[in-house]
């Protein structure tokens, strides 16, 4: 969470806001003209007056976690009216006038309420009050799932009725095809509740309520009517695409040729990692664009580094070009670790493509 804002309405709450401060140093302190102590233009302290109502936009606006020194109701009563989704509403936690309670109130999960709440509670050496029923029974968090690794919900339609599965000690079954292993946070085992199968074949034939499938792959629910009803989907950052290109081939170009090539293999356009390449091509604007508009890893290799790797298509042409007997191929696989590719190589238009999967 970068901007957080403290704000409080009375003596005993600016006195602890400033305490704070010190020891989370980026947060922002607002708080009454009238607790004025003569340092808040050198600290960077907003000060305010009358309302606090009235500064309740700005800081929707401005900031991912809201701190409230203020009473529950009244804060609840103030949000009300600029609450939207909780998909870009910010956190919002308040603190009791003694700071013994920390309380998460809005954005628990998405927002990062629940987990600002920890942290403040346990800078005040206070008690955290959070109602998150999966915080709670400290179960699968469905929101939240693989979020740390980057892995993103494929359509959210379901994340409620399969969050009630899993709180409601339901039977569910977590189908996991490839990304990250160690999701589980906790010490305890998995819920009893919550089976796991490496595949949606192998679970095919389990009776449960609801389905978390982290996958890459794409597919089509030719299964029972149960896959449709209450599943979701994630999607992890488990695909690599190794990739070289003529001088100056468009972004335009490079992306279609990657879309094409995903939809071919029937793997998730969510699932990709990022482009590696040869370092002759570290400054191709085309390929740097593309990983700018996606967020994605751009890593390139020396020749030194890429002849290292055996791959199945060396070129002495590519070599003579570049010093490396192959571009796509050993990038893909140096920059998954893997050894195999699910696609070794590609040639369309002005750009070569190779593509591995990390399942493990």
């Amino acid at each position: 969470m970068e901007k957080i804002a403290l704000v409080s309405i009375t003596k005993h709450g600016v006195q602890m806001i400033r305490e704070l401060q010190s020891l989370m140093p980026t947060a922002d302190l607002f708080y009454m003209t009238k607790f004025s102590q003569g340092d808040e233009e050198e600290r960077g302290i907003t000060m305010f007056e009358g309302s606090v109502r009235k500064i309740i936009p700005q800081l929707f606006e401005q900031y991912d976690g809201i701190t409230f020194v203020v009473s529950l109701g009244a804060v609840v009563r103030m949000i009300a009216p600029v609450l939207k989704d909780k998909k870009t509403d910010p956190a919002v936690v308040v603190i009791d006038d003694k700071g013994e309670f920390v309380i998460s109130v809005l954005s628990g999960h998405l927002g990062g309420a629940n987990e600002l709440t920890r942290t403040i509670a346990k800078l005040l050496q206070a008690t955290p009050v959070i109602t998150t029923a999966s915080d709670v029974q400290k179960t699968i968090a469905v929101d939240l799932l693989g979020r740390d690794f980057g892995w993103v919900i494929d359509g959210d339609e379901y994340v409620t009725p399969v969050s009630a599965a899993v709180v409601n000690e339901e039977p569910v079954v977590v189908i996991q095809e490839s990304g990250e292993r160690n999701w589980w946070k906790y010490s305890h085992p998995l819920p009893a509740n919550i089976k796991c199968a490496d595949s949606l074949e192998e679970a095919k034939d389990l009776d449960v309520n609801a389905s978390l499938i982290i996958t890459h792959r794409l597919f089509n629910f030719d299964f029972e009517n149960k896959w449709l009803s209450n599943y979701v989907i994630y999607r992890p950052k488990s695909v690599y695409l190794g990739m070289g290109c003529n001088r100056g081939t468009s972004a335009e170009e490079i992306e279609q040729v990657i879309i094409d090539t995903l939809a071919e293999l029937e793997i998730s356009f969510f699932s990709v990692k990022g482009i590696s390449t040869i370092d002759l091509k570290k400054d191709e604007q085309g390929m740097l664009d593309v990983c700018k508009k996606f967020g994605w890893d751009f890593v390139y290799y020396t020749p030194e580094q890429l002849n290292k790797v055996e791959i199945e298509n060396p070129s002495e042409t590519v070599f003579k070009y570049t010093g490396a007997y192959g571009v796509s191929e050993p990038a893909a696989k140096l920059s998954s670790g893997e050894s195999k590719l699910l696609l070794e190589k590609k040639k369309s238009g002005n750009v070569t493509i190779s593509v591995a999967v990390v399942v493990r």
